[in-house]
């Protein structure tokens, strides 16, 4: 990949392009396809600069990119026949390696926080893609100016898709919650009064510990885990502010709320196996009607299920010719 990119940028650029990529990895445990995918919007974005300038992208080309600049990238792009959404991928992208440049005091990521993204196209409700549900929640901090509410966003995300939590649920977490980290469920008391065991993945437990680590305020047991910038509690608001603004980064739906990765957590589970009864349980559905609707289940999934655990329609399956 550096090869493609040595006639588009100079060589300083070219050794931040490869410490960014290092710490997006080992840092921040981005995945592989976010990884390949950014890379790629970087190198369009200094392919697009070194003809916007008539020579290789240099660092100063990049310490205060303006707004303006980054629409003439965009509207190059659609010229070419790329969508919204991977216009919107491409400026998340770009954004990125302005903030790692920032962070090194190099550049001013301002004017791409400022650009606003291609508006989407309305979609009905879905659940987000497994790559887009796991890059929501690595890229949940982005916005944040201070480290240690960029680690609660991120951890309140890795919640909402990990365990499958409403937003209120994650928010009225104790601050004594999820403090062992050899934990593997925990209880949740959800609507109704209604208690249901959730399991925990290392991934939240890890999450939630880079947020205790660095959180100012004391967790207290009789106040909550999650807390806005003066110490109260997080409210909804925030988080769904924060994932609004992430669906322009990451050029996903309107759909894409927080409440989605709720949906996300339910439906992938299904399409991996999972039967329709524990995954009511996950949820905390008192119907299992409700579990089917959330979870988009379609008429072939369901017969499939009938015809795999129902005794009198596998008898019938043996019988017949």
């Amino acid at each position: 990949m550096t090869e493609a990119l040595l006639v588009h940028a100079d060589r300083a650029v070219l050794d931040e392009k490869t410490a960014w990529l290092a710490a997006l990895s080992n840092e921040r445990g981005a995945s592989d396809h976010t990884i390949s995918a950014y890379e790629r919007d970087l190198r369009q974005f200094l392919t697009f600069l070194t003809g916007y300038h008539g020579r290789p992208a240099a660092l100063a080309d990049l310490a205060d990119v303006k707004a303006a600049e980054l629409r003439a990238f965009l509207a190059a792009r659609r010229r070419d026949g790329v969508g919204a959404k991977s216009l919107g991928r491409g400026l998340a992208g770009v954004r990125s390696f302005l903030r790692h440049l920032e962070r090194k005091g190099l550049a001013s990521s301002a004017g791409a926080r400022a650009m606003r993204a291609p508006k989407q196209p309305k979609s009905l409700p879905r659940p987000l893609s497994v790559d887009d549900a796991v890059e929501v929640a690595e890229e949940a901090g982005s916005f944040a100016v201070e480290p240690w509410i960029a680690a609660r966003d991120v951890a309140v995300l890795t919640l909402l898709y990990g365990c499958g939590l409403r937003i209120s649920e994650a928010l009225s977490l104790p601050g004594d919650a999820l403090t062992d980290p050899q934990q593997r469920a925990m209880p949740i008391l959800g609507k109704g009064g209604k208690t249901r065991i959730v399991p925990l993945l290392p991934a939240v437990l890890e999450a939630v510990a880079d947020y205790r680590r660095l959180c100012p305020y004391a967790l207290a047991a009789d106040e909550p885990l999650f807390r806005g910038a003066r110490g109260g509690p997080l409210k909804a608001q925030i988080v769904q502010r924060n994932m609004a603004r992430l669906r322009g980064a990451l050029g996903l739906p309107e759909s894409a709320t927080p409440h989605a990765l709720r949906h996300s957590f339910a439906t992938h589970l299904l399409s991996a196996g999972g039967d329709l009864r524990t995954i009511q349980d996950l949820l905390g559905h008192a119907s299992l009607s409700t579990t089917q609707n959330y979870t988009a289940v379609d008429s072939a999934r369901l017969m499939s299920v009938y015809q795999s655990a129902h005794p009198r329609a596998r008898r019938r399956g043996r019988s017949a010719p």
